[in-house]
């Protein structure tokens, strides 16, 4: 068996460029300080001999992992089998790539599940966090607080009730939050108080799909929410009720964001409101199972029942029969975003200050097929 060359080491790279070893560790750690000519001749001498940094001495001079942590607060069930979880970690997967990071993954089955990530943030393996599809209840925000480590939230934040509403227009497009809805006082929040996260606008686009069920001249809009211990789906519930703020409590039956969920609300609400014209369901799997049940029972749609989703996940969207209107958000655009933000946190100091505003929310769309 032939035994594997050596690799080259920083002396030899030292050596090959003529310079010192700490002029050459200055270039290849990224440091400043050191004149073109010589980061030229470092650069094409790793190049040449095929160099590679051992990551954990590296680690020593310049604290840096290049590693983040995606913490999922989801079983592997649900993580593997909902493409809106594939999108977002697709789109944080492309910024930390471009960035020459490691995307780290962790999901949580149980209470046991949230100790070992905290355990393991703690650990120092890691520059930073990844957080999303939170439930109100979940302790990884104050474990990821405890831990010390640089976090941004895919959602927007349920603890304390935080922030509602959909604000003025922020960086990029988006929207910053202004409280509509009522804010609480940062101080009741804590060391959370200023937490960073990223959320597209979930009431402002349900109000934009009910009011188009409404310009249909449907009459009796219900409404299948999603998961009300997520922020997303209480948001839609929120922006479903602004539009019709008397609506038969009725019509409103409640989901989990999955197929399944919508299939069971779907048949309580064609049992006890035979009379429902329109359907506005909290994200696309839930408009799936929606249709399902509709198909099963004879209801013609759009004739009959109009349906609208939310999501825009095309893949589903294009193939439901009939294709689906729904609300778009940028599902892989927010993933991108939210590990942009963290990459720019950990390299404006040592302390991981982050940027504000604290809160990016990112507008969505109306997406008219023929559902509705």
């Amino acid at each position: 068996m032939t035994e594997a060359a050596p690799r080259p080491t920083l002396e030899a790279v030292a050596a090959r460029a003529g310079v010192s070893r700490a002029t050459a560790s200055r270039v290849v750690n990224g440091g400043d300080g050191v004149r073109a000519p010589l980061v030229e001749r470092v650069l094409r001498a790793v190049e040449e001999l095929g160099y590679v940094p051992n990551q954990a001495a590296r680690s020593l001079v310049t604290r840096r992992h290049d590693a983040i942590a995606v913490v999922v607060a989801e079983p592997e069930t649900r993580v593997f089998a909902d493409p809106f979880f594939a999108l977002q970690l697709r789109g944080i997967s492309k910024e930390l790539t471009a960035h020459d990071n490691q995307l780290v993954l962790l999901l949580t089955e149980g209470r046991d599940d949230h100790a070992r990530v905290g355990r393991y943030l703690a650990g120092g393996h890691v520059d930073g966090a990844l957080v999303f599809s939170l439930h109100l209840d979940d302790p990884l925000p104050a474990l990821i607080h405890r831990a010390g480590v640089p976090a941004v939230f895919g959602g927007r934040p349920g603890w304390g009730d935080g922030e509602r509403g959909t604000g003025a227009t922020g960086p990029t497009g988006a929207t910053e939050p202004t409280g509509a809805g009522g804010s609480t006082d940062s101080r009741s929040l804590g060391p959370l108080a200023s937490t960073v996260y990223v959320d597209s606008d979930n009431r402002g686009g349900a109000r934009e799909a009910v009011r188009h069920l409404l310009a249909l001249g449907r009459g009796r809009v219900a409404h299948i929410t999603g998961a009300l211990d997520q922020t997303s789906a209480a948001d839609r519930l929120d922006g479903y009720r602004d539009v019709l703020p008397d609506a038969d409590p009725a019509l409103v039956a409640h989901g989990d964001f999955t197929p399944a969920g919508g299939e069971r609300a779907m048949r309580e609400l064609l049992d006890r409101c035979p009379d429902v014209d329109a359907v506005f369901a909290a994200n696309d799997l839930t408009a799936v199972g929606a249709l399902r049940v509709l198909r099963e029972r004879g209801v013609r749609v759009p004739d009959e029942v109009a349906v609208v989703g939310f999501d825009d996940m095309v893949p589903i969207a294009e193939q439901t029969d009939p294709p689906l209107t729904t609300v778009r958000q940028d599902i892989e655009g927010m993933g991108r975003l939210m590990a942009r933000r963290l990459l720019d946190a950990l390299r404006g100091g040592p302390d991981g200050a982050v940027p504000t505003p604290t809160g990016v929310i990112l507008p969505t769309t109306l997406v008219r097929r023929a559902s509705a």
